[in-house]
């Protein structure tokens, strides 16, 4: 309810905007259309309140005007915290974007971070963490002297890597979920970042993770290219992701799914070795499994070592 959560800062059209979400909470839908359009008539600047009445449009199967709803929610604030154009690209059943806008992600997780890992665990039965050590107690090794935890939230990945990493980081987008992380004093370094937009530099690492974060950037080839940069020679990328057919598929639930055809030719392209792809759950969605992929990949050792001996070689 963007709508609600966020006044539009007119009185006259916040107590219209109200009495519009009492309406839908009733069920008659073309009352709460016509009351909260009376809202924007008042407050036309309202990306919010555009935003909701693209949803109640949405709601009664009035796909046109939720898509013309939501692209004027979008024009008022082109940082698209709400998701609006997500919303858009799902109603027109041909999706356009490729990733998710960075407001959107982290308002999404700022609101989520007091109540995430209680909904997240208890009632989404949450184990990616369990399965990436799975899959790391398998690939090896035992202990990596530098680890980064991409996207890493709360720190519930972080709890697991932190008994085998000498130096563990993590990086998130919301600022209220790194907070929660750093509470937990498991991280040696946290650092608010877009994993979407980051730049090459500074110390390689033995082992990067990202449990359950690429269903929010859709498009990976970036931010594969740059874990693939960042390894240390011989390290390793570990990974899930929701399990899609092929390609990359935005759904209903506005995360992103990617398949193992998708996933095994990103990995090839970005120079890993030795990767293994493994079908897994790593939560339930209204009470059904999720069908994920469980993926590790490992860096061209013998060729990056090939290539510093190369440089090594060359005149000073």
């Amino acid at each position: 309810m963007a709508g609600m959560l966020f006044p539009s800062g007119d009185p006259a059209a916040d107590r219209r905007a109200s009495y519009a979400e009492t309406m839908a909470h009733l069920g008659d839908m073309d009352a709460a259309i016509d009351v909260l359009s009376g809202a924007l008539e008042i407050a036309p600047g309202w990306a919010a309140g555009w935003f909701r009445l693209g949803e109640f449009h949405d709601l009664v199967g009035d796909g046109d005007a939720a898509v013309t709803a939501w692209g004027r929610a979008m024009t008022l604030d082109p940082t698209d915290p709400f998701g609006a154009g997500l919303k858009r690209d799902l109603a027109r059943a041909v999706p356009l974007v490729d990733t998710m806008p960075p407001a959107f992600v982290e308002l999404l997780f700022d609101q989520y971070a007091p109540r995430f890992e209680t909904s997240l665990v208890e009632k989404l039965d949450y184990r990616g963490p369990d399965e990436i050590m799975s899959a790391l107690s398998v690939a090896g090794p035992d202990r990596v002297e530098r680890a980064l935890d991409l996207g890493c939230g709360t720190g519930l990945m972080g709890e697991r890597l932190r008994g085998i990493s000498g130096w563990l980081e993590g990086c998130d987008l919301s600022a209220r979920m790194l907070a929660e992380a750093e509470a937990k004093g498991i991280y040696d370094r946290l650092e608010k970042r877009d994993i979407g937009a980051l730049d090459l530099g500074g110390a390689p690492f033995d082992l990067i993770v990202a449990a359950d974060v690429f269903a929010y950037l859709g498009a990976l080839e970036r931010v594969v290219g740059w874990c693939a940069g960042m390894l240390a020679p011989g390290g390793r990328l570990a990974f899930t992701v929701e399990k899609a057919d092929t390609g990359v598929v935005l759904r209903e639930s506005r995360r992103f799914a990617h398949g193992p055809d998708y996933i095994a030719r990103l990995l090839a392209d970005a120079g890993c070795a030795h990767v293994t792809i493994k079908d897994c759950v790593v939560r339930l969605d209204r009470g059904a499994p999720i069908a994920s992929l469980c993926v590790v990949a490992t860096g061209l050792e013998a060729s990056r070592n090939a290539g510093e001996e190369d440089r090594a070689s060359l005149p000073a």
